[in-house]
């Protein structure tokens, strides 16, 4: 997952609503979001190579997204693969500081990540780049692949458009969220960051939505919405299948249930 959005206790209706997309090698191998048989109490895709994933959420009411660090200069092969921090925490029981607090003991075992874990009631953020374990308040977070609420352009210009979606009164507006996340605007040289990459690289990358056939690009786009009645949703829609982008026509993975309260703890 490279771009996502979080609204924590800013909506009438909704604690949670997190909304981003998946960019990924366009040869990865993917399972779309599903009830893992191994795990039956999480909701979420596989990464088939590596066996972690990117977004999901459990019965138990938590949630978790991961976003990698961009910075090719330091990028080890030997590294633990990233994708099992989610997982590891949507199966876990430990609180989100108390989990976070494991994951900078074993900072050094990863390429560079940015993790957002929580409940309803708790969310914190972690990078192993700064290596501060951050408690958010409430209110609205953008995270590409640098850090928290970093002004590259995909995020600073796609926040304002996700406020507007959380003021509109009722139901959140699925559709018009993943309207937003499909946004393919590439922006100038003088507004893109320098992460290291190849400047032609850089501007492809500059999109909040990415196609960069046949090697790169956005491959799914999800939304995780957690009512303050502990109804969870999440919606995955995958764009890129049988070797091609399906704009119109997604695969749509969804779920609907209400969170086992009582089974973890919320901070």
């Amino acid at each position: 997952m490279c771009t996502v959005f979080l609204a924590f206790k800013t909506h009438p209706e909704y604690d949670i609503i997190l909304i981003g997309n998946r960019d990924e090698f366009l040869d990865r191998p993917t399972l779309v979001a599903h009830l893992w048989e191994e795990k039956p109490e999480i909701f979420a895709g596989k990464d088939v190579k590596a066996g972690g994933t990117w977004m999901g959420v459990s019965r138990h009411g938590r949630f978790a997204t991961l976003t990698n660090y961009r910075d090719p200069n330091d990028i080890r092969p030997e590294a633990l693969s990233r994708g099992g921090l989610v997982t590891h925490f949507l199966t876990g029981t430990e609180s989100p500081d108390s989990y976070l607090e494991t994951v900078n003991a074993d900072a050094e075992l990863y390429n560079g990540f940015n993790l957002i874990a929580g409940t309803s009631e708790k969310v914190v953020y972690y990078s192993n780049k700064e290596k501060q374990i951050q408690s958010l308040n409430p209110g609205v977070y953008g995270l590409s692949n640098c850090f928290l609420n970093t002004p590259w352009p995909k995020v600073s210009d796609s926040i304002p458009l996700f406020r507007d979606l959380i003021a509109q009164k009722g139901t959140f507006p699925l559709e018009e969220a993943f309207g937003l996340l499909q946004n393919p605007t590439l922006y100038p040289d003088e507004r893109i960051p320098e992460t290291g990459v190849p400047l032609e690289w850089e501007r492809k990358l500059s999109s909040l939505f990415i196609q960069i056939p046949p090697r790169y690009g956005t491959r799914q786009s999800s939304v995780i919405l957690i009512h303050k009645t502990g109804e969870i949703m999440m919606e995955e829609r995958t764009w890129y299948f049988d070797n091609q982008w399906d704009m119109n026509s997604p695969k749509i993975a969804k779920i609907h249930f209400q969170a086992e309260r009582g089974k973890t703890p919320s901070s």
